[in-house]
C-alpha cells in the first residue's frame, strides 16, 4: 500500500503540472486483468479477466483538475478449489467454487482533463458490488475420477458495498480518442463465504490493471 500511495501522489503532481487548456470528458471501454489481494482472497478466487463502460466528466469550477466517473464492469474470477478434511471420516473434500464479480460505481477523479496529451490521474469511487457464486462439494476418487461423489451445493447472487483507489494516466489523441492505462485497489465488505458444515464473512481485496480505449466528448464548459 505504500508503494502505491507514493505513486498516487507522484500523479497528483503530475496532474497539477498538466493541466491548462479545454476542459473535456470520455467514455471509455476498458480490458482489465484483476488479482486477488490477501490471503483471504487468495484463498477464495485466482486471477480473472473482464471489461466494462465509463463514463469521465470534467466538473466546471474546479480549475479543470476534478471530474466526476461513473461506471460498470464485469469480471469473471473463473473457479477454485478448496481442500480440506472431513472430521469424522476423515475424507478429503473439495469444494469447488465459480464466481462472477460486477460493479456500478461513482466517484471523482483529480487529474488533468485538458486537451494535453499526457493527462496523468488519481481517483477514488464506491461501488455497489455484485458476486455470482455458485459452489459444488466433491468427495473425489483419485483412482476413477468418475466415480468421484459431487453435490451442488448452492448457486447464490450476493450483494455489498465497496470502494476503491486508483491510479494512471491518459493519453489524449487530437481531442477525438484517448488510451488509458491504470491500476486499482479494491475493497469489499460483508461478503458470505461457505466453509463446510459453517460460514463466514470475509471483505475480498483486489488489484486491478485496465487498459481503456475511448471516445473525448465535447468540451463540457
Amino acid at each position: 500500500m505504500r508503494r502505491l500511495t507514493a505513486a498516487m501522489l507522484v500523479m497528483a503532481a503530475l496532474s497539477v503540472a498538466a493541466a491548462p487548456a479545454n476542459a473535456q470528458g470520455k467514455v471509455q471501454g476498458f480490458f482489465i486483468k484483476m488479482d486477488p489481494y490477501g490471503s483471504v482472497s487468495k484463498q477464495y478466487s485466482r486471477p480473472g479477466y473482464g471489461g466494462g463502460l465509463e463514463v469521465v466528466g470534467a466538473l466546471p469550477g474546479t480549475a479543470k483538475l476534478v471530474a466526476a466517473v461513473g461506471g460498470l464492469e464485469v469480471v469473471n474470477l473463473l473457479s477454485t478449489k478448496t481442500t480440506f478434511q472431513d472430521a469424522v471420516t476423515l475424507l478429503r473434500v473439495e469444494q469447488q467454487t465459480s464466481q462472477n464479480y460486477g460493479r456500478l460505481y461513482v466517484g471523482g477523479q483529480m487529474g488533468s482533463h485538458s486537451s494535453g496529451f499526457l493527462r496523468p490521474y488519481v481517483g477514488a469511487n464506491v461501488a455497489l458490488v455484485w458476486y455470482g457464486i455458485s459452489t459444488d462439494v466433491v468427495i473425489p476418487d483419485d483412482r476413477n475420477r468418475e466415480n468421484e461423489i459431487r453435490q451442488h451445493l448452492r448457486d447464490e447472487n450476493e450483494v455489498a458495498f465497496g470502494w476503491d483507489a486508483n491510479a494512471g494516466v491518459d493519453l489524449n489523441f487530437n481531442d477525438k480518442w484517448s488510451v488509458d492505462v491504470g491500476v486499482r485497489y479494491l475493497h469489499s465488505y460483508g461478503l458470505p463465504q461457505q466453509l463446510g458444515e459453517g460460514s463466514l464473512s470475509i471483505a475480498p481485496e483486489y488489484f486491478q490493471f485496465r487498459v481503456g480505449v475511448g471516445m473525448n466528448l465535447r468540451n463540457l464548459d
